[in-house]
């Protein structure tokens, strides 16, 4: 299948994508599906490593920015007062995350004993949207095991995208929808850094849709009030402060909009933005530390790329999902289809 890239919808910008147009561009950072297929099941986890090191004990800076809170994450409170991760981040569905918190502290756990009786408890890191118009939720199929997988299935490089891991069973704007990725590069100072995205779209009332064409797709599907949702997950290798995080989170927005989505009271939509930049240690050696950090001057290009990045991660989650039945017999359709009879 095609991706939003290779079906026209990109236009040359001024920031270019990195090697594979993905989050995995971010040096150090992996990402591993467990797609889940039974008898009503279409469902799974999707797991985004931030680095090669155990994030507990080295801990990426991060910040998170609640675009509209009709959501039940685990993990997003504390990522927001401490500014820091230390679990890999999964992705799944409403009644997957009590399964995917689980595996997160045991595997903390295990590589680190000390966890919870002489040092701090750990901060599990989950992400979900309702998959339940395709997927049976209430089978709650998601275990531990399954999050296990996505996290053992993490590698490098180019990223499966579409109806795949945590996205199998999501839709977006009447058409089928699901995991997306996208990436800039930005040289600062004759400096390369990367930014990716990967999102997990669920969100966007039929026929609200507007491709950077001006187009817009209809799905042929009844209008519906907007009650989905996406989550945004950032990496990037920018030195940036904690406020500078959460203002380039919040450019997640600028990328959503432009697709013409407007967060109905419905939507519950959540931008996550790490950096592996500068990572705060478990124990530091000292009582004071420093920080590189980017001159505001230059944050536009960081502001830009996340931005871009969005937008493209969604448009390949919609070009890159397959037309699917939904439980109650409704199809949704494939972006790619109405691509190709429309252009």
């Amino acid at each position: 299948m095609k991706t939003a890239r290779d079906w026209g919808l990109i236009a040359p910008g001024r920031l270019e994508p990195g090697r594979h147009n993905a989050i995995t561009d971010v040096p150090g950072v992996a990402v591993g599906h467990r797609s889940l297929r039974g008898e009503g099941i279409f469902t799974g986890v999707t797991a985004i490593l931030p680095h090669e090191d155990d994030p507990f004990r080295l801990k990426p800076r991060a910040a998170v920015e609640v675009i509209n809170g009709f959501g039940k994450s685990a993990g997003l409170m504390q990522v927001a007062e401490l500014g820091t991760i230390e679990t890999p981040i999964l992705l799944t569905n409403t009644f997957g995350v009590a399964a995917c918190t689980q595996a997160l502290i045991a595997r903390a756990i295990a590589a680190n004993p000390q966890i919870g009786r002489k040092t701090s408890t750990v901060n599990a890191l989950v992400c979900e949207c309702n998959d339940g118009a395709i997927n049976d939720i209430q089978a709650m199929a998601v275990t531990p095991e399954d999050a296990e997988a996505a996290l053992d299935a993490a590698s490098f490089g180019p990223v499966e995208q579409g109806a795949v891991g945590a996205g199998s069973g999501m839709t977006a704007f009447g058409f089928k929808a699901g995991i997306g990725t996208a990436s800039r590069v930005i040289r600062i100072a004759r400096r390369d850094f990367t930014l990716g995205t990967l999102v997990l779209a669920n969100f966007g009332a039929a026929g609200d849709l507007v491709l950077p064409d001006g187009r817009r797709p209809d799905p042929r599907a009844p209008a519906s009030p907007e009650r989905g949702s996406i989550i945004v997950v950032m990496a990037t290798d920018l030195p940036l402060g904690d406020r500078q995080l959460q203002r380039v989170a919040r450019r997640g927005a600028a990328g959503i909009a432009r697709l013409g989505a407007f967060w109905g009271h419905g939507s519950g939509d959540v931008v996550l933005c790490f950096t592996t930049a500068g990572p705060v240690e478990h124990e530091p050696a000292k009582p004071i530390s420093t920080q590189e950090r980017l001159s505001d001057t230059h944050i536009d290009l960081a502001f830009r790329a996340a931005t871009e990045a969005t937008q493209e991660a969604v448009l390949n989650a919609l070009c890159l999902a397959p037309a699917t039945p939904a439980r109650n017999g409704r199809l949704y359709p494939a972006l790619a289809d109405w691509l190709k009879e429309n252009s």
